[in-house]
């Protein structure tokens, strides 16, 4: 809690809300007037110039909107729901004013909405980045790569990380060399900006052209990927696919009791060694839980939590490629918790390798293991061909490689 309350946002945050009072006009445009701008700056620490003068010109700021460090704290403001905007005045949102009194539940809040303050405090228009209006993605995979890291990441490696997520929803193919060089210098500059409001929130700390995650920063990471701290309660289940006559194959991971079926999902996926193509459901006995798709009529499956389901001893459905029909049983064995060291999820023990997708379910697949023992067969090198093998020994159905299979839990968290 003292690291949330020295954040030097949290502090802008909380002096800002007090200056709010019980309202403040507006402009037309819902921004902060210039006048009040003129006192928040000074206020508020925020570091923003008005009037800048640039060699012997001055240049007359007429309108906060260029304020960008301010713009920062005021939509922080509202992201965390202290204030909201209400026709032409800013005013406090009373329920929520006990956040003021608890730093670290402040400090979460705006770290969590941190993907939705982009547009505040980036500048648009003409030098506008690619950053910017794919914000959300790009600040999200900064900060994944800081929380995979042991330590330090170099702030160029990072700029490297964004520019490669927000620019993969772009053709730049037709774009000049000097349009594309031009995007990538605004987008590592906005990227570095983004630490720096990362280390004014107290989430990272910067130097020497690196920066790396605060003990608060990882804390709230694992908040924000649905990771549990230290006691938090655990759930030791066996993932088992049905129907593997004479082949079992299985995993036991080690999940967070409170997460939810969306992240369970992805969880199996990884933790099998499935590649996510086809749809998939959970179901409880009485009820099916998915995607929130009208035409399949399932539960939403981001609404609900394993515990909420499952208490240990009990057991959960999961289908998986609605063609092929793989049936997984989800066994709780039992109950623990999340060790200060530990990461979760996290695979424990499994048997027998995944079987390939699209294969034709159990029954496709018993076949294609018959065929891939069988050099004789009129199929053999069909099959061969279709498994992209050289030879048959290459796949191994009996084979499970634990370290394999938790890497890709990792990375999927």
């Amino acid at each position: 809690m003292d690291c949330a309350a020295k954040s030097e946002l949290v502090e802008q945050v909380r002096a800002f809300t007090g200056w709010v009072g019980a309202g403040r006009k507006l402009t037309q445009t819902g921004r902060i007037t210039l006048t009040d701008a003129k006192t928040l700056v000074p206020l508020l620490g925020t570091g923003d110039v008005i009037d800048p003068v640039i060699g012997d010109r001055v240049f007359r700021t007429r309108s906060s909107e260029v304020l960008l460090d301010l713009a920062l704290v005021v939509e922080c403001a509202k992201v965390a729901r202290l204030v909201r905007k209400t026709g032409q005045r800013l005013v406090p949102v009373k329920k929520n004013q006990a956040l003021l009194d608890d730093p670290e539940a402040l400090w979460l809040a705006l770290f969590t909405g941190l993907d939705k303050l982009g547009e505040a405090f980036l500048p648009t228009g003409f030098g506008e980045s690619l950053l910017r209006p794919e914000f959300a993605d790009g600040s999200r995979a900064a900060l994944t790569s800081l929380y995979k890291a042991d330590g330090a990441v170099g702030i160029s490696s990072l700029c490297m990380i964004v520019w490669n997520v927000v620019s993969a929803p772009y053709v730049l193919d037709d774009v000049t060399e000097l349009q594309r060089e031009t995007l990538r210098i605004t987008t590592d500059r906005d990227t570095k900006h983004t630490l720096e409001v990362l280390r004014r929130l107290g989430a990272v700390t910067l130097q020497d052209e690196s920066a790396e995650l605060t003990a608060l920063g990882r804390s709230g990471m694992r908040r924000l990927l649905g990771a549990p701290e230290a006691g938090d309660p655990i759930y030791q289940v066996k993932i088992t696919l049905l129907d593997m006559e004479g082949l079992p194959v299985w995993r036991r991971v080690l999940v967070p009791a409170a997460i939810r079926l969306d992240r369970l999902h992805v969880v199996v996926q990884a933790a099998m060694g499935w590649e996510n193509y086809h749809l998939h459901y959970f179901l409880d006995g009485q009820t099916h839980y998915g995607e929130a798709e009208p035409e399949l009529q399932y539960r939403d499956e981001r609404q609900v939590r394993l515990d909420e389901l499952v208490k240990p001893g009990g057991r959960l459905l999961y289908n998986y490629d609605f063609g092929d029909s793989w049936d997984h049983e989800i066994l709780v064995e039992e109950a623990t918790v999340a060790t200060a060291d530990g990461h979760y999820p996290r695979c424990v023990a499994g048997q027998a390798a995944c079987p390939p997708e699209d294969v034709g379910g159990t029954g496709g697949y018993a076949r294609l293991i018959r065929i891939l023992g069988d050099p004789g067969h009129e199929e053999h090198q069909d099959i061969l061909r279709w498994l992209g093998l050289d030879d048959p020994g290459q796949f191994d159905p009996a084979g499970f490689d634990l370290d394999e299979a938790d890497q890709r839990l990792t990375a999927m968290a």
